[in-house]
């Protein structure tokens, strides 16, 4: 609590200079890295149609027609979206008559948001405005393109943001806004960058911070031009020092080119193994390849719910969140089968969420078993959902798994096991106290144990987990750990 009382006097007081030496100093905000779990959403006219080769990213989607271009897992061609686009709406059909097509007709923010809450999720991060520019807020910049392209004046006639920000807050969830820099084909963007900067991205950016006070600021669409040219140190130091959100915003490391894993807030990555816990970071990823609802994915291109929260639990024993991103519809539903996933995980963590919430890394994140640790990862674009179980539930010959993974709250430990362990389970380097009490998370029975050389052994009276817990991973609690 007083390092808690602390760090928020520090986001209160300091003065930040547009250096990134000033603005690293501020410590990221401790909630952030108690939340563990938070929802991403893409959803914008490329929801209408949501259509791109499976392996790639349907949200690129106007990208994807006018350059004739793909990139992801996968061998293209490269002209797929564009003929597909000329099949099924004509080659005459502008991308931007998808804004009128957006029409969310059956959008119901506080049905999203309460089934954010039920996913066990503790923020949500929306794209405010993806690469193509549209706003889903009343942005004035947004039309100065030379036509309205936001979701008030365009397709649905509402403040889409404004909605689900109320909605989620009333969840009691926190909430973010992913907000693209560049923008593929605004006119100022293809021909003076620096009016783009100055006249389009700082103001509506700075808009989108006043009237929507968010926790969360989720840089992308950075990498063309160095911070500098960006002014996004500029930026970042009114967004400490004099914004409406100054004292409690988080940001990710996503405000220019050569700037990721080195300057802003959280560290990211998207579709990758992860970083470790040397500083906060945070994996997004889709429940399939792509983060806007792509209606080329079947079945079996989506994770399901053991191996999401595997990848939960991975991400939380080296320190890290997981934005799990869903990709609503053009009508504004969200797909029935993200629906099942998100309310799965929230099944799991109703019951096993103390492992998860508010915990810290031990000194070893997972237990190893013998074998071999380089499972082979395949060249890909995109890191799917398969590497986890690879590592756990389903190794091929010869290959070691994680058999533990491991998170902390002060002297209590918590072992998750993606198995159900038989016998005994053996916690290496576990060095209990003559005050442990071992339990398993979803029952009150205490388990007996003993030590093992320098090493813990819970025994496990039961040959299989009580009927009552969900089968994906089983969490012990393991008390006053020296």
């Amino acid at each position: 609590m007083m390092m808690t009382m602390i760090l928020l006097a520090t986001l209160a007081s300091a003065p930040y200079a547009p250096t990134w030496e000033s603005l690293d100093a501020r410590p990221v905000a401790p909630w952030f890295q108690d939340a563990k779990f938070g929802i991403f959403i893409h959803w914008g006219p490329y929801s209408v149609p949501a259509w791109s080769p499976t392996g790639t990213y349907s949200e690129w989607y106007q990208y994807w027609l006018e350059t004739k271009s793909l990139f992801g897992n996968g061998t293209f061609r490269g002209p797929e979206v564009a003929e597909y686009h000329a099949k099924v709406y004509g080659a005459d059909f502008p991308y931007y008559r998808f804004g009128d097509l957006f029409k969310a007709e059956l959008y119901d923010p506080k049905a999203w948001a309460d089934i954010f809450r039920r996913s066990g999720a503790r923020y949500v991060v929306l794209t405010s405005k993806h690469h193509d520019g549209y706003c889903l807020w009343p942005s004035k910049q947004a039309n100065d393109r030379g036509f309205p392209w936001n979701s008030m004046e365009v397709g649905a006639k509402r403040d889409l943001l404004g909605e689900l920000t109320d909605a989620v807050r009333s969840a009691g969830l926190k909430m973010g806004f992913y907000y693209s820099l560049y923008e593929w084909f605004h006119p100022w963007w293809k021909s003076d960058r620096q009016k783009f900067v100055q006249d389009h991205f700082l103001p509506q950016a700075k808009d989108l911070v006043e009237r929507y006070k968010p926790d969360i600021l989720w840089g992308d669409g950075e990498w063309d031009l160095e911070p500098e040219r960006w002014k996004t140190p500029e930026l970042l130091a009114w967004l400490f020092n004099e914004s409406p959100v100054k004292d409690t915003v988080v940001i990710n490391d996503r405000w220019g080119k050569g700037v990721r894993h080195k300057h802003g807030g959280y560290f990211t990555t998207e579709y990758e193994s992860g970083l470790d816990a040397a500083h906060p970071w945070e994996e997004c990823r889709g429940m399939g390849f792509s983060f806007g609802y792509n209606r080329d994915e079947d079945l079996a291109a989506y994770n399901g719910p053991q191996t999401l929260i595997l990848l939960l639990i991975d991400t939380v024993s080296r320190g890290g969140n997981l934005l799990l991103d869903i990709g609503p519809d053009g009508h504004g539903k969200i797909p029935v089968i993200m629906q099942e996933r998100l309310l799965q995980m929230g099944e799991w963590l109703a019951i096993n969420g103390e492992a998860i919430y508010g915990t810290r890394p031990w000194k070893t994140a997972v237990q190893w078993s013998e074998g071999n640790r380089d499972y082979g990862k395949k060249k890909q674009a995109y890191l799917g959902g398969e590497f986890i179980r690879k590592q756990t539930v389903d190794p091929d010959p010869g290959f070691a798994v994680k058999e533990v993974f491991f998170t902390r709250k002060g002297t209590t430990l918590h072992a998750i096991v993606p198995i159900w362990p038989r016998g005994k389970l053996i916690l290496k380097g576990v060095s209990p106290s003559a005050g442990t009490q071992v339990t398993l998370l979803g029952t009150d029975k205490a388990l007996s144990w003993s030590r093992a050389g320098g090493d813990l052994a819970i025994d496990i009276s039961l040959p299989c987990p009580p009927d009552s817990l969900p089968r994906h991973a089983y969490a012990f609690r393991i008390t006053a750990v020296e």
